[in-house]
């Protein structure tokens, strides 16, 4: 029988691991058989850290981001500023070049902690990719798109072009909508021009050179299908940020992509996003690769990684 102490006690683990993410399943080191002995914050500060997908000014300033990275020990986050509006014309150079300037003048801010990535539209292509230009020359190491166009959209064909021979890779957006009664929506219930996982498939097979970061997949939608559909594309990573961190997500991730394309990523949600890794099953080698490696790695093709 449960007492009331180990009830309170057990609670304690559980609203620990809500706070920093991590739930109560998986907890696979053997220090958290004791959970009286276990101190998830300290074991959050063991691994170097890349947050792959962040924002900035989508209501958060950087100094804020900062605060937050101190916290959970991350060098660096990789950030963007996209305009939400799905209406592509909308959607001009003026707007995505004053989104970039934010993102520079967050750079400038913290230039040991931030690094840039360029959000462009692509349905403008000419100025895109003179964007692309400008934003590279200051800096900037990635690239981030959003949902104003799908990824095997011919408009992107350029943009991935250019992407290829600056050996960077390309974070989209994405949706997968949930399946119902067998039947897996094609576009979701949102957002008709998010790129899904066979969008990211046809880009991956049309370019097996570039470099492509599927989105969040802890953000909820059928993440299952994505890892899936995913699989057999090695030129497609996938970022684990999101506020949705279903327990076994990583290890399911894992299985079908192997522990060399999983990347770190908070995409706001910055302890549930340390925390759903904290809590897989999976051994610390692993973390060490899903928090930092994969992602350097990533970057050390275009010299702009971490030493």
């Amino acid at each position: 029988m449960i007492t009331r102490r180990k009830f309170f006690r057990n609670s304690a683990l559980a609203s620990a691991g809500l706070i920093a993410g991590a739930g109560s399943a998986g907890m696979a080191c053997s220090n958290r058989d004791n959970p009286g002995s276990y101190d998830i914050m300290e074991e959050a500060l063991k691994f170097r850290k890349i947050n792959a997908h962040e924002h900035v000014y989508l209501g958060s300033e950087p100094s804020s981001l900062i605060n937050a990275a101190d916290r959970l020990g991350m060098e660096k986050l990789v950030v963007s500023l996209p305009v939400t509006v799905e209406d592509r014309v909308l959607v001009t150079p003026e707007k995505f070049r004053e989104c970039n300037n934010l993102v520079l003048k967050a750079m400038k801010l913290f230039p040991d902690r931030i690094m840039g990535q360029f959000y462009i539209n692509p349905y403008y292509s000419k100025e895109s990719l003179e964007e692309i230009d400008r934003c590279v020359s200051a800096g900037m190491v990635s690239m981030k798109g959003y949902y104003q166009v799908k990824i095997n959209d011919p408009l992107y064909y350029p943009v991935i072009e250019k992407m290829i021979d600056l050996k960077m890779i390309i974070l989209m957006h994405t949706h997968c909508g949930i399946g119902v009664g067998g039947y897996r929506t094609k576009y979701g219930n949102i957002q008709a021009n998010a790129s899904t996982p066979d969008d990211f498939a046809g880009a991956a097979e049309r370019y097996p050179e570039a470099l492509f970061q599927y989105a969040h997949t802890g953000g909820g939608g059928d993440w299952e299908y994505a890892c899936k559909t995913l699989r057999d594309y090695p030129n497609v990573y996938v970022d684990t940020s999101g506020s949705n961190n279903e327990s076994g997500m990583i290890e399911y991730a894992m299985k079908h992509l192997g522990e060399d394309r999983l990347f770190f990523g908070t995409d706001g949600s910055y302890y549930q996003g340390v925390g759903s890794i904290l809590a897989a099953n999976i051994n610390d080698d692993q973390r060490k690769k899903i928090f930092f490696d994969n992602y350097n790695l990533i970057l050390k093709r275009s010299g702009n990684h971490v030493d």
